[in-house]
């Protein structure tokens, strides 16, 4: 539920108290991704198809922004959550009017059914709360302040309908360009209030219910996910000369809070390969690795000269919530037996030729 502004009077109220007595108790609780609702998330790359509800259609603006909110939603999602279309046919309604159940502050209002349908509420242009008049700034050719952007306050339900819960805020506030679903909606002209994507935090969540795209997709910046680096030698004992593959592997550590994104193969990052000789403690850049043939894989092929060890390098970018690692070492060991003689490994570096 998308409930007012003016709300926050008696909310900031409320929340200094809150403030005053949890600074004792080690102050705001961190930034993050959205809660999510209970009842879990529709089937990844679901289409769920609404139409208006009889007898309580939305007038022509107002359908034509919820419209722009569903493809805000399909758009802006960064995920394989569900999306939206309408469809006269459709199984889930959407009102408007003085029938909507939206409780005594809410603006708009909706239900969840997963794994089929919801439902989603809209107060009419006029409405009378106890603050004033309800305005919808699409009902102007030119929105006066104090309006609310109905296609804002639909990509909002969207969210919720997605299974989102209400972004917690800074105390401060700071961060509520972050997220769409917000307990409060903000009016013309403040910052936010015609917001028409989906924010970082509002993806995070998205992301951790429904996975990304693809492996080479980003994770949301309000993410901070950890990841595992691994290297294997195609051979770690080679022939003076000759060459061995390194190949390195990187995934989402396999966690429970990462929800679908644990364990997730990591494509299409930079990954560097770096050496150094047995003996020396100095770790030497060999270059980037090449992007492998599966997901979350990277190789560079190297010529040995001697006893070598190798490693893989993810440095944390700062363009996605995930963070850096480096791999443990592989050793790669050199025999110096001739043309047709075989070699067998006596110690981790001296080799013997049979």
């Amino acid at each position: 539920m998308t409930t007012l502004s003016r709300s926050r009077l008696l909310a900031t109220a409320i929340a200094f108290l809150l403030v005053a007595s949890g600074a004792l108790a080690g102050g705001a609780a961190a930034h993050g991704p959205d809660p999510a609702l209970s009842g879990g998330g529709f089937a990844q790359n679901q289409v769920l198809r609404f139409r208006w509800r009889a007898g309580s259609e939305p007038t022509a603006v107002i359908k034509t922004a919820i419209k722009a909110a569903a493809s805000d939603a399909n758009d802006s999602r960064a995920s394989k959550a569900a999306t939206f279309t309408y469809d006269s046919s459709g199984p889930s309604p959407i009102g408007y009017g003085a029938g909507a159940t939206c409780g005594v502050n809410g603006l708009a209002c909706f239900t969840r059914d997963v794994p089929d349908s919801f439902t989603m509420w809209f107060r009419e242009q006029g409405h009378v709360f106890d603050w004033g008049t309800m305005k919808w700034c699409q009902a102007y050719t030119t929105p006066p302040n104090g309006c609310y952007d109905a296609e804002n306050i639909a990509l909002d339900e969207f969210g919720h309908v997605e299974g989102l819960g209400h972004h917690d805020n800074y105390d401060s506030d700071s961060d509520y360009g972050d997220a769409v679903v917000q307990t409060y909606s903000r009016t013309k002209p403040s910052g936010g209030y015609n917001k028409h994507v989906f924010g970082r935090c509002d993806v995070a969540r998205l992301q951790i219910i429904y996975d990304l795209v693809s492996a080479s997709n980003k994770y949301s910046t309000c993410l901070d996910l950890s990841t595992v680096l691994t290297i294997a030698a195609s051979s770690t004992l080679v022939v003076g000369g000759g060459s061995t593959t390194l190949t390195a592997t990187l995934k989402v550590v396999d966690a429970d809070a990462y929800g679908r994104l644990g364990g997730n193969a990591v494509s299409g990052r930079t990954v560097t390969l770096q050496r150094r000789a047995v003996g020396t403690t100095t770790w030497i850049s060999v270059g980037a690795m090449a992007f492998g043939s599966v997901a979350g894989t990277y190789v560079l092929a190297q010529s040995q000269g001697g006893a070598t060890e190798y490693r893989a390098v993810f440095s944390t970018p700062s363009t996605e919530g995930i963070n850096g690692d480096s791999s443990p070492a592989v050793l790669v060991n050199v025999t110096r037996c001739g043309a047709g003689a075989s070699a067998k490994s006596e110690s981790s570096i001296q080799v013997q030729c049979a």
